[in-house]
């Protein structure tokens, strides 16, 4: 999956599921991980590293 495709998921994840993307995405890479699956583990650590971005800086 190129960047482009990984960042529109991203994008697609948190304006359908707000603050609910990233734990869905860090379970996703867990379960890839958990099955073996180390490239689509990648795939979804790259989500997560999206969504954090998208998320911006922490409020107080």
């Amino acid at each position: 999956m190129n960047p482009a495709d990984i960042s529109a998921l991203a994008r697609h994840l948190f304006e359908t599921q707000g603050a609910k993307a990233i734990p869905e995405a860090v379970q996703k890479a867990a379960s890839f991980e958990a099955a073996g699956d180390k490239e689509q583990s990648k795939i979804w650590r790259q989500v997560e590293g999206v969504l954090w971005e998208l998320r911006g800086p922490h409020e107080s």
